[in-house]
């Protein structure tokens, strides 16, 4: 089994980024002559994936017309939070509701990917179907990012993820989950969080670790330094 549909989250408003956000939407920053979002998607593209759902809110005009010019080679689909921003559960769940698939790969297009993580998320999915689970993160150790600020959230014992006093791994920004863990919630603003602490507190929620050097835009300052590395 496969993923055959992921999941581009493009909605926040990137306030650490300001100035520079106020009139571009995060995921069209660019990165070695590249947005993050075409990045994030020749990724996606990379891995066997040809469908793709994209959620929007701020500035969502701007992204809808890149995606429009550059005519991807893939079906994508641009799906609005509507009135309000829905943070990342809401947003996921708006997504997933307009789809008929049960599982899905989701990308943060904050985090700079590259094919360097194709064998990680590969081998994250088969484990994934492999164990039947219905939901597991791509982590990293905090001693792989270039952003030394960023601290581990999550630590991994035989792929489960615990949190400890001292966790060392941190969230990437891919994972995948299964539709059925929204079966309680409606459509609204809440954090993808909510069902990942969930999880943990039943040993259920899954990690996979990533050894790909991590490099993600979580302010102006770390932007301007990676526009020079």
């Amino acid at each position: 089994m496969k993923i055959k549909t992921a999941l581009i989250l493009c909605a926040g408003y990137g306030k650490r980024l300001n100035p520079i956000t106020l009139r571009t939407p995060k995921p069209l920053l660019r990165i070695n002559e590249i947005t993050l979002l075409e990045n994030c998607i020749n990724l996606i593209h990379s891995l066997g994936i040809n469908k793709i759902l994209i959620n929007t809110f701020y500035l969502s005009e701007k992204i809808e017309k890149f995606l429009n010019n550059k005519k991807f080679n893939l079906e994508i689909k641009i799906i609005n939070d509507g009135s309000n921003i829905l943070d990342t559960g809401g947003g996921i769940l708006n997504l997933i509701n307009s789809s008929n698939e049960t599982d899905f790969m989701i990308f943060n297009p904050d985090t700079v990917w590259n094919e360097n993580y194709k064998k990680y998320i590969k081998d994250m999915e088969k484990f994934y179907f492999l164990n039947k689970i219905k939901n597991i993160l791509l982590l990293a150790n905090e001693n792989l990012s270039f952003d030394k600020n960023l601290k581990g959230d999550f630590n991994l014992k035989k792929n489960i993820i615990k949190k400890d006093e001292l966790n060392h791994l941190i969230y990437t920004g891919c994972q995948i989950i299964n539709k059925s863990l929204f079966d309680s919630y409606e459509v609204g603003n809440f954090s993808i969080s909510n069902i990942w602490n969930k999880l943990i507190d039943k040993d259920d929620l899954y990690g996979f670790e990533s050894f790909e050097d991590f490099r993600h835009l979580t302010d102006l300052n770390i932007y301007k330094k990676l526009l020079k590395n």
